[in-house]
């Protein structure tokens, strides 16, 4: 078990080195100049702010010098935001998206489990056939169709009680959260719902379900203690990702709904090429993501006994 622990993390160490060389890569072929928005038009002051940023280097000392600071969990100062650090932006921000993520997480699980676990007991009956159509729309729908669509109801629903139920916009309250988790987590919810129902299906075929039966175990006793609790282990396999896609991915949905999360300025920072915000988040995405995929590796195979570690 600790080789795999081991071996896992140092999987997860080269992924990380690989996407933070990527994206200094990616961000230096890019067009564009990081300073041509800034106050920038005496050459002196040019070359003083090319001179504070390291742009006036070498690509490879400043990917030297990059590396190093990353190391030390320095990202730098944004070139945007005047004498602010990244650090300090993430450290801001983060739980914004984090506490929006959770939220999000929790409407996803439960209604992944739920809904697949009735799509399965009802298959090929109306009830599965109607899951199945919110499953296939949830997936397919963009996340910034349903922001929109949530947005227009909840004016119609609080221009038909003649008050406001819930806000339209904005992050002052636990009831401007509630709407943004649901859409948020559509996409989420519906593909565990797809992956539960499948699991569902698969075990109810096999032999220990067939020898419950046999013993004359009632049907309620059978869902819940023998079906539904191995069904469930390949979803385990996905939350990880989904943590970490679900709490740093809401993007488009923070920018919609205008929430003051990280993601929002991630695409402020794309919009301003704002190099060292671009780098400093999406490292520290791609390390949240390795982080979660470890954490859930190594939680799958305390779950289920019957993975041999070693051997992987």
């Amino acid at each position: 078990m600790l080789l795999y622990i081991l071996k896992r993390l140092g999987i997860g160490i080269f992924t990380i080195w690989f996407i933070a060389t990527a994206t200094f890569t990616v961000m230096h072929l890019v067009p564009g100049d990081p300073l041509a928005n800034d106050k920038a038009v005496n050459p002196t002051i040019r070359a003083n702010l090319e001179r504070q940023y390291g742009l006036d280097r070498p690509v490879f000392e400043q990917y030297v010098l990059y590396m190093g600071n990353m190391l030390k969990g320095d990202f730098g100062i944004s070139f945007t935001e005047e004498n602010r650090a990244v650090n300090d932006i993430i450290r801001e921000h983060f739980p914004v998206s984090a506490s929006l993520g959770v939220l999000s997480l929790f409407f996803a699980t439960i209604g992944g489990v739920l809904w697949g676990a009735l799509a399965a007991l009802y298959r090929n009956r109306w009830p599965d056939a109607a899951i199945m159509l919110v499953v296939i729309l949830g997936i397919s729908v963009p996340s910034f169709v349903f922001a929109a669509f949530s947005q227009l109801g909840i004016l119609t629903l609080n221009q038909w009680t003649g008050r406001s139920i819930l806000p339209v916009a904005g992050w002052d309250s636990f009831s401007s959260a509630l709407v943004p988790a649901l859409v948020l987590g559509m996409s989420t919810m519906a593909y565990m719902t797809r992956l539960m129902r499948s699991s569902m299906l698969e075990v109810a075929n096999t032999d220990y379900i067939r020898t419950a039966r046999a013993k004359g175990l009632s049907a309620l006793r059978i869902f819940f203690r023998h079906q539904l609790r191995n069904a469930i282990l390949p979803v385990i396999t996905v939350l990880g990702p989904a943590i970490a896609i679900i709490t740093t991915g809401g993007f488009v949905v923070e920018s919609v709904f205008a929430i003051p999360g990280l993601g929002r300025y991630f695409v402020q920072a794309v919009a301003q090429l704002d190099y060292t915000v671009i780098m400093g988040t999406t490292v520290f995405f791609g390390a949240f993501l390795v982080l979660m995929v470890i954490a859930v590796d190594i939680l799958y195979g305390f779950i289920d006994p019957r993975i041999r570690l070693g051997a992987l």
